[in-house]
């Protein structure tokens, strides 16, 4: 269920999948004459019962699922966006352990919010919802507004969340289109990308989607046709033989897109310092955290390993290598050992610093690379999982 990224003009026509030849219907734009969908009444109901009653029978059981709560729905919308579903359902459970409701959010400090989001990425998130939940407690409201129109006035909630919850939690039929939606109607259309076009095909795509949607069901609606481009009309290989929809498919295949963005790779290089703490006991041990200073861009405010003055790391130094993907940016980073008494002199200056007791330092707001290196290095219990979604996988 992952937002829409912004897309290129260039037009890439990606390969066939096993489900069947790419197929686009023959010269038709964003800007060109639409196939219709069934007009009468009758028809549009037959698509709809065949598609809920897919829904009904393949839908994944995910916990958000389970619950009528607005707010428990709004945090799994939240936490969803450009996240892979696995990791959501464990930090999910997690963060409504601890902030059961609205106003336990509202009333929670920053940091402590930004703990319990640590390692699903785009932090920004987490600090919108918090100030959403503020805000909410500070006009003295009981739950969410009930209306999109309402939502999209709450710090972080776009047009696609705030249809979401409006739909899923209240019930207004609303319709959402997410990177899923767009995939399953572009499809079901024969609509392709073109030169300029993008804004037009963006407008196509919306009109019919609610056009489509089931006023009776329209939470029920919305979720089965992203479940639909998140489990079978896949952006690479669709399953289109099991797909409710293939009748009315003009594409029946994959389709062409515009190019995501180029990944960007950097090079960074952290220490690692483990020091003997006051107390006895293999529970003592303490690692040296800074604090991201809050003026920069990047995570504010999280905390990580110490930056390192000089990028190359001698091999009796280093103590391992990794990958980490943080957005459009692949960083290949260079872990190497430090000892307390040489802290200073090979690190940067940066935000403050503190020696943290390791079970301490497990459940602070740590930065996705920094939760990685420490758990990779046996020094957290938990392991951390790959948060972000894969660019060419449904969620």
């Amino acid at each position: 269920m992952a937002k829409p990224s912004s897309k290129p003009a260039r037009l890439t026509t990606q390969k066939p999948g096993a489900a069947g030849k790419t197929r686009i219907a023959s010269n038709l734009t964003a800007t060109g004459q639409s196939r219709q969908l069934p007009a009468q009444s009758q028809d549009l109901a037959g698509l709809r019962a065949r598609l809920l009653a897919w829904y009904a029978a393949n839908r994944r059981d995910l916990p958000w699922r389970r619950s009528t709560d607005p707010y428990a729905i709004w945090v799994s919308e939240i936490m969803l966006q450009q996240t892979r579903v696995a990791v959501v359902v464990e930090r999910y459970q997690a963060f409504l352990g601890r902030f059961p409701t609205l106003e336990s959010l509202a009333a929670a400090a920053e940091q402590d919010v930004l703990a319990l989001w640590s390692g699903l990425g785009y932090y920004r998130r987490a600090r919108m919802l918090h100030k959403a939940a503020q805000f909410i407690a500070d006009q003295q409201l009981s739950t969410l507004p009930s209306s999109a129109e309402e939502l999209r006035k709450l710090p972080g909630i776009g047009a696609y969340t705030a249809a979401a919850i409006a739909s899923i939690a209240f019930g207004e039929a609303v319709a959402v289109v997410d990177g899923n939606v767009e995939r399953v109607l572009s499809r079901l259309q024969g609509w392709e990308f073109s030169a300029g076009g993008e804004a037009a095909l963006q407008r196509r795509i919306h009109d019919l989607a609610a056009r489509l949607l089931d006023p009776a069901q329209p939470g029920d609606f919305n979720q089965a046709m992203m479940e639909l481009g998140a489990t079978v009309c896949l952006p690479r290989n669709p399953q289109c033989l099991v797909c409710p929809l293939a009748a009315e498919c003009k594409t029946k295949g994959e389709h062409a897109t515009a190019p995501r963005a180029p990944m960007v790779s950097r090079e960074v290089a952290h220490a690692l310092s483990v020091r003997t703490g006051r107390q006895a006991g293999p529970a003592s041990r303490e690692v040296l955290l800074e604090q991201r200073p809050a003026s920069v861009t990047v995570m504010p405010g999280m905390w990580q390993l110490p930056v390192l003055k000089q990028a190359a790391v001698p091999d009796d130094q280093l103590r391992m290598n990794l990958r980490h993907a943080i957005m459009q940016v692949n960083y290949y980073a260079r872990i190497r050992t430090v000892f307390e008494d040489d802290v200073d002199a090979l690190t940067v200056a940066g935000g403050k610093r503190r020696w943290v007791p390791l079970g301490e330092a497990e459940g602070m707001a740590l930065t996705g690379l920094t939760r990685k290196v420490l758990a990779r290095a046996h020094l957290l219990t938990a392991a951390p999982l790959d948060a972000i979604a894969p660019r060419t996988a449904g969620t």
